[in-house]
């Protein structure tokens, strides 16, 4: 296993800042996910670490050594890539054997590897096949065997999953999860699938345009996002965003929407301006059930817009302060469109944020 730090970080191609001064330390053992929007630079700085970008300035360390000027080869990584990269003229098994044949290595060695490996990953029936003969989620475990028999320090994903089909990407979520606790090794792994990054990752570093917006565990920065991106960006569905005005009720403030209803807040903000974005996910906005209102509860009805039923539970749109929301209810206990539904807001779930700075209030 292998830690890895990154300091100061920057890679430009021309005029293009791609990664303006990434600062990163991934302890020896972990599995840190890369996620953000597409063009944010999370694939130019994991290959980056690869060695199959430059560094532009600042500098990168694997297991206390600094690998700047190191070729790819040199850093004892294993890539696993989107596009599989298999030889489509080689079996299974010489697929498998590839780099380790390229090192020379003595054939019972490379037998017992490629056998060791596909009998973990659950392919040792196919190593007679061609890639041509394979299922996309089969070629994606002869890549990934590939990179297990060389025995890296270091296990670098790009996006793998990403031209699978969704069932076959949740059972690749698993197997590689299962794969890092059986190995121990450290794995960094880019996608821009938010579910991926929360199943996967023991801490998530979600990037923005060539920056770290925030990094913690799945469920820190679940619940505590940073800024109105962050979110945005983790959750399905997505957070609601309303925005209104802070007004006195007395001893607390409490929130005018934009058609003139008034929300009471359950605690009071810092005292920053008067306008404020509130930050509702689908789960804490739902059906009420009871005519009691509990501490931090507020309740409204609203005509349902769209029914969105999903099996174990149904999403429905309503509009809050004239912007669309959704709320998750029971998959039975719906209405139809044009119908009045009685909601609830659990406000001690509620997340407010700057609208100017994006910034979260707390």
């Amino acid at each position: 296993m292998s830690d890895v730090r990154i300091s100061g970080l920057h890679k430009t191609f021309g005029t293009v800042h791609v990664l303006k001064g990434i600062d990163l330390e991934i302890p020896a053992g972990e599995f840190t996910v890369l996620v953000g929007p597409s063009g944010c630079g999370k694939s130019t700085l994991l290959r980056t670490i690869a060695g199959l970008e430059e560094v532009g300035q600042g500098d990168i360390s694997i297991s206390g050594v600094n690998v700047n000027s190191l070729r790819p080869r040199d850093r004892n990584i294993a890539m696993v890539f989107q596009n599989y990269a298999l030889y489509p003229y080689l079996s299974v098994f010489e697929n498998i054997a590839f780099g380790l044949r390229a090192r020379k290595m003595e054939d019972h060695e490379v037998r017992l590897r490629v056998n060791s490996a596909a009998d973990m990953l659950g392919i040792t029936g196919l190593l007679d096949r061609f890639p041509k003969q394979l299922s996309g989620g089969q070629r994606q475990r002869v890549a990934i065997g590939r990179a297990i028999v060389r025995k890296p320090q270091l296990f670098l994903f790009d996006e793998p999953l990403s031209n699978l089909d969704a069932q076959l990407r949740d059972e690749m979520r698993g197997e590689i999860k299962k794969l890092h606790q059986d190995l121990g090794i450290t794995m960094v792994y880019v996608t821009h699938d938010q579910i991926e990054a929360m199943t996967l990752a023991d801490r998530i570093v979600l990037m923005r345009e060539g920056r770290i917006e925030q990094m913690g565990s799945p469920l820190n920065v679940y619940e505590q996002p940073a800024t109105r991106f962050v979110a945005g960006f983790l959750g399905s569905p997505k957070i609601n965003f309303i925005s209104g005005e802070l007004v006195d009720a007395g001893d607390r403030q409490a929130m005018r929407l934009s058609d003139g209803e008034i929300i009471p807040l359950p605690k009071r903000t810092q005292a920053w301006g008067q306008s404020i974005v509130l930050g509702i996910r689908p789960q804490h906005l739902g059906r009420s059930t009871d005519s009691k209102v509990k501490a931090g509860e507020v309740k409204l009805s609203r005509p349902i817009e769209i029914v969105q039923p999903t099996g174990s539970r149904t999403y429905v749109t309503i509009k809050i302060g004239g912007t669309q929301c959704i709320a998750e209810t029971e998959s039975m206990e719906t209405g139809r469109p044009g119908e009045t539904i009685d909601l609830s807001f659990d406000l001690q779930h509620a997340i407010f944020f700057d609208p100017t700075s994006g910034a979260a209030i707390i």
